[in-house]
């Protein structure tokens, strides 16, 4: 039976310094750009590639994104940008999932949506502090024993790895 993993990465930190912006429009903060880098590398040492990504159309996860470094997507890696994922509920997001063809997803999204994504589909949640709070740039790594990602369950997914910026950059 094929494996398949997902990624779940919740976006880097905004700025909140222009407060006439739409929470749609916020851009990555300095902080956010030096997590999003960070993860990228975590991501590419750690050989998780995705070979398809679904991510919210906010500016900040988008940022996030194209900041993980290019070198991250395998060439033949679709991207889709969904509105759809802007402040999605786990529903929502699974619901996208289960449309995707790749064999390892990147889904980026935001809080408390991805959090709760998370939680819902770990067989059992990672032995970690931040787990229960997925601050930015959280990234979670999940594998499961199925041939197309609709058949994924609740607590079905195995913990490859959870990682949070802090430990990457202090």
């Amino acid at each position: 039976m094929p494996i398949r993993r997902l990624i779940l990465l919740r976006h880097a930190k905004s700025a909140w310094d222009h407060p006439e912006l739409e929470d749609h429009d916020r851009p990555l903060n300095e902080r956010g750009v030096r997590s999003a880098k960070a993860i990228g590398g975590w991501l590419m040492a750690q050989d998780y590639l995705p070979d398809q990504v679904l991510c919210s159309t906010a500016v900040r996860t988008r940022q996030t994104w194209d900041l993980l470094g290019p070198e991250l997507a395998q060439p033949s890696a679709p991207i889709s940008y969904r509105k759809t994922l802007y402040h999605a509920p786990p529903e929502a997001m699974r619901a996208e999932l289960d449309e995707a063809s790749g064999n390892t997803v990147l889904m980026i999204g935001h809080n408390p949506g991805i959090a709760a994504f998370a939680a819902e589909l770990a067989e059992a949640a990672p032995a970690h502090p931040k787990f229960t709070t997925y601050p930015t740039a959280a990234t979670l790594v999940l594998e499961f024993d199925v041939e197309h990602w609709a058949e994924i369950h609740a607590r079905q997914g195995r913990v490859l790895g959870f990682i949070v910026p802090r430990e990457l950059t202090d």
